[in-house]
């Protein structure tokens, strides 16, 4: 089951924020800059950047995630947001037993279709035990033949092994990963992956890593979420046409993290 966790941010995001936009526009000194910010002109300098569309100070806050059962699938499309950094469990290094896997909600809503499925994954994982002790007892003999001790062979030839044996998993194998962008990229990526357009295990990624910000920056993620929610939907004819239900999603999200910080914003 997908899963995320906000493991660090920059301490007091909100703040930083603002002192970064403070320094842009007023002649304070660095000794001085976060003199003065109160939560109110904190949320006041936040708001500004927002509306004029100025983001590099939003840089300077970025936040850590911990995320796991998501599918391969889901991982060659997280890295396409290229301003981030990516810790990825290897499959090359580590052993695929008895992986998990991604069930298609689609898939599963049909029991016909569900059973051809588990049926595939099991077939999966029984290729890759498969090639992975053939593979495993090619190389164990080629390192003992090296003068390699018999206990370091055997780990040796595993290792070698995994690396071609992985080739066969699906990309609905699950894996885990920590992932930390900054502000500005993470608004980027709601824009684009919180919309009903986007593809749906990247979509609940999204809508979990925008709920965890917006309660530990909410006046940061004031506005963020899918490009309609600030503004008119770029999607034209491919529109999902439900922007008010979105926009009301979206502000429900809000106004929750509001009531949970004890203030509103």
């Amino acid at each position: 089951m997908l899963k995320v966790t906000l493991l660090a941010h920059t301490p007091q995001p909100e703040r930083t924020v603002a002192a970064a936009a403070k320094l842009c526009y007023s002649p304070s000194s660095i000794e001085t800059v976060l003199d003065g910010l109160t939560e109110e002109k904190t949320h006041s300098f936040v708001d500004m950047l927002m509306e004029i569309g100025h983001e590099s100070p939003i840089e300077h806050a970025s936040f850590t995630f911990g995320i796991e059962g998501v599918s391969r699938s889901l991982l060659a499309q997280i890295t396409r947001h290229r301003i981030a950094s990516f810790s990825v469990q290897s499959q090359r290094y580590v052993r695929e037993g008895h992986f998990e896997f991604v069930l298609p909600p689609e898939i599963e809503a049909i029991p016909e279709a569900k059973e051809e499925y588990l049926r595939a994954m099991e077939e999966d994982q029984k290729h890759y035990e498969r090639l992975t002790e053939l593979l495993k007892e090619k190389h164990t003999a080629d390192f003992l033949a090296q003068g390699m001790e018999e206990k370091a062979a055997r780990r040796a030839a595993e290792k070698k092994a995994i690396e071609d044996a992985r080739f066969v998993l699906p990309n609905a194998c699950t894996t885990k990963m920590i992932v930390t962008m900054n502000a500005r990229s993470l608004q980027n990526f709601f824009r684009h992956r919180c919309c009903n357009r986007a593809q749906w295990e990247i979509r609940e990624l999204a809508e979990q890593m925008l709920a965890l910000c917006v309660e530990a920056a909410p006046a940061l993620f004031r506005h963020a979420g899918p490009s309609c929610v600030s503004g008119p939907c770029p999607e034209g004819k491919m529109s999902c046409r439900k922007a008010d239900e979105v926009r009301a999603k979206y502000r429900a999200m809000q106004e929750k993290a509001a009531e949970g910080s004890g203030r509103r914003e």
